[in-house]
């Protein structure tokens, strides 16, 4: 649901952002650009530390570039579907 409260959300050290207000938090525009470089793995958002799953960006660089930017376009326009 995007919310951070996914099945493995108790055993992580930090837990995980609320996905569905990022819009909220950027002016009421859901901020495309940052997100889909964070999903590609080319951007950090400082206040979160370290990131303790995995990237994402090796993944997509190993597949075919249109697949990939097909992948984090899905990813973008879902995560911008859920916002309150």
């Amino acid at each position: 649901t995007g919310v951070g409260d996914g099945p493995a959300a108790s055993a992580l050290a930090k837990a995980p952002a609320d996905l569905t207000h990022l819009s909220s938090r950027n002016g009421g525009q859901f901020p495309e650009i940052k997100v889909k470089r964070y999903i590609e793995g080319l951007d950090q958002v400082a206040a979160h530390g370290t990131r303790d799953m995995p990237m994402w960006g090796d993944l997509f660089r190993s597949l075919n570039r249109d697949t990939a930017q097909i992948r984090i376009q899905a990813l973008s326009d879902y995560l911008k579907k859920i916002q309150k």
